[in-house]
């Protein structure tokens, strides 16, 4: 096929690569339903793609990757700076010359018997001034289909990147070439774990992925792209690129306001990006489920975009209740990985709200389930399209991005924390930011229960460079001139009683949560000073009925005692990790609730 650009130095790196990885074929893609289609149907030749039931689950499939293969594997993911301090103490660190002379060695001749895909894609709007465009090759017809979903790709992209607009090298291959008449026959193909690498190249803004073909580790618009290399630019040039979902929250006299929200997994992301609200006349609307890049606009203000397309969610967990508009979403056109299969050629997976029907069902292994182990893997996903969310915002592909009221950090917290507090400054926020964790309630390898493990802005595997320098740059976003900078919060559905309940019911009940903050937005909101931040009165919430006035009071209680022990952490464990590139307003920060607490 003819070239579809004129960009020389795409052309000479996309040349360079083809004589490196030697690949049968090499086709440029172009972001057509035709291309997806053809896609598809070469991973159903191959034996990899599962077609479901046309009627049930339109133009939807379901895809089993390797064992071995099957989430990010953060011990193979690499942030090769030139300084090893600048990738810091949270980051693997390579040699950038020393990782790129492994991986040319590992990348030659790596795609002989498939076809090289090029994909030029946009994260965010086309066009957009807070978007930026990626072209990563690959040699998986996976890889290129959740493409096709999660970014916008083809000619588009290539007319806005013109003859020498500046766009982000990203290099994939799954590392399994193929001899001459050999075929994947059903075997999803990968590099062994120790064959792995997931390589950022900050200063060279570039991205080399090996051995993967799953998610995070190959779709490199994703993680990789959005965050690792986002940050960097983003502290570079003054904006931030955050792990964060997007919501629009409208009041009933109709006034709108935007929220960006941070949490560590399995805290409720993509469930409140979906909220639907239980208390009358409040509407939430998605923006985006996982990352924000914002960017301050001519007004002062931080105006935000979701980058990505498309939805690329856990599966398990996932039902009706828990996120009745996610279930919506990928009721067609959605690629499953990693899901059970039943009898009737539909999915299933724990936490899906149902028994699994009659009929044998077939494992995320693709075995016949006897019900011993899960049906799905813990990480199973869906990819689906943005647009198919019924409760998608109207601007969500809006350019020119949203502008944010309000961010949230959260986590999951047994005790201690209360259910919502308002920082009091932006410096408070960006300390609370630095101190999210979760706590871990079950006894694991190398983490005793009941140890916080820390995740400052839910971007510990995200950031592409060093975190002290990331914690300086929030607080540096706060000194802009000019600035008008949203509130800052923290929440915590999580919290238990003594006998082990849940205090609060959370789910479409965080709208009264959601409410107050609006409110506070708008200067209308009910509070108190504590010694913590600002705090909502013990009427502001208008609690749900299962609530009781008890148990509103434990979770809006200031703990001195769990908190002085917070500190105490953060102190020995924490804090000492980042040396000095730990920013002192952040001590002062420490010892200033320390202070109130203790008064």
């Amino acid at each position: 096929m003819p070239t579809p650009t004129s960009h020389a130095k795409l052309l000479q790196w996309v040349e360079e690569i083809v004589t490196l990885c030697r690949p049968d074929a090499v086709q440029w893609c172009d972001g057509s339903q035709d291309e997806y289609d053809q896609m598809i149907q070469l991973a159903v030749a191959a034996g990899l793609a599962t077609p479901l039931d046309a009627a049930t689950r339109p133009n939807s499939y379901l895809f089993r990757s390797d064992p071995s293969d099957v989430a990010r594997v953060e011990n193979r993911t690499y942030i090769a700076s030139r300084n090893p301090e600048d990738a810091g103490p949270t980051n693997n660190w390579i040699d950038p010359e020393t990782l790129k002379a492994t991986m040319r060695g590992l990348y030659a001749g790596c795609m002989a018997g498939r076809t090289l895909f090029v994909i030029p894609f946009s994260m965010g709007p086309v066009g957009s001034p807070i978007a930026k465009i990626g072209v990563e090759i690959t040699d998986s017809p996976y890889v290129v289909v959740n493409m096709h979903i999660m970014t916008r790709v083809g000619g588009k992209v290539l007319e806005v990147l013109g003859t020498d607009g500046e766009f982000v090298p990203c290099l994939h291959s799954v590392g399994k070439p193929l001899a001459p008449g050999q075929a994947d026959n059903g075997v999803w193909p990968c590099a062994p774990l120790d064959s792995k690498y997931i390589s950022h190249f900050p200063e060279e803004r570039m991205i080399w992925a090996y051995g993967s073909g799953y998610g995070g580790n190959a779709l490199l618009g994703k993680k990789c792209l959005a965050l690792r290399i986002a940050s960097a630019q983003a502290r570079d040039e003054g904006w931030l690129a955050e792990h964060m979902l997007i919501l629009k929250l409208t009041n009933p006299l109709g006034a709108v306001r935007f929220v960006a929200a941070a949490f560590p997994s399995a805290c409720g992301k993509t469930n409140l990006a979906m909220l639907v609200p239980t208390i009358a006349g409040w509407k939430v609307e998605t923006v985006g489920d996982d990352i924000a890049w914002m960017k301050f606009g001519k007004d002062g203000q931080l105006y935000a975009i979701n980058p990505e397309a498309g939805f690329f969610g856990v599966a398990p967990g996932t039902s009706s209740k828990s996120n009745p508009n996610a279930m919506s979403a990928i009721a067609r056109n959605t690629i499953f990985t990693n899901v059970a299969l039943t009898s009737a050629n539909d999915i299933w997976w724990e936490g899906i709200g149902y028994e699994p029907p009659a009929g044998e069902v077939i494992d995320w292994k693709g075995k016949s389930w006897e019900r011993k182990e899960v049906a799905a893997h813990a990480n199973a996903r869906f990819t689906a399209p943005a647009h198919q969310c019924p409760a998608i915002a109207a601007e969500w592909q809006d350019p020119a991005g949203v502008p944010i009221s309000a961010i949230l950090f959260g986590g999951r917290r047994p005790g201690t924390v209360p259910l919502v507090h308002q920082a009091l400054s932006w410096q408070h926020g960006v300390f609370l930011g630095s101190i999210v964790g979760s706590e871990v309630t079950a006894a694991a390898l190398d983490v005793q229960a009941g140890t916080v493990r820390r995740d400052p802005f839910a971007m510990l595997p995200f950031c592409g460079y060093n975190m002290g320098d990331y914690f300086a740059h929030w607080l540096r976003i706060g000194e802009t001139a000019g600035a008008q900078l949203p509130q800052i919060f923290f929440v915590n559905w999580f919290r238990k009683a003594a006998d082990g309940r849940w205090l609060w019911p959370g789910y479409g009940e965080n709208s009264r949560v959601l409410r107050w903050i609006f409110e506070q937005c708008e200067g209308t909101g009910k509070f108190v000073l504590t010694p913590l931040g600002i705090m909502p009165t013990d009427d502001a919430l208008d609690a749900p009925a299962s609530v009781s006035a008890a148990d509103m009071a434990e979770l809006l209680k200031v703990d001195r005692e769990g908190w002085l022990a917070e500190i105490a952490d953060v102190r020995s464990r924490h804090y000492p990790k980042f040396g000095d590139k730990l920013p002192p307003a952040l001590l002062q920060e420490l010892d200033a609730l320390q202070a109130r607490l203790s008064a």
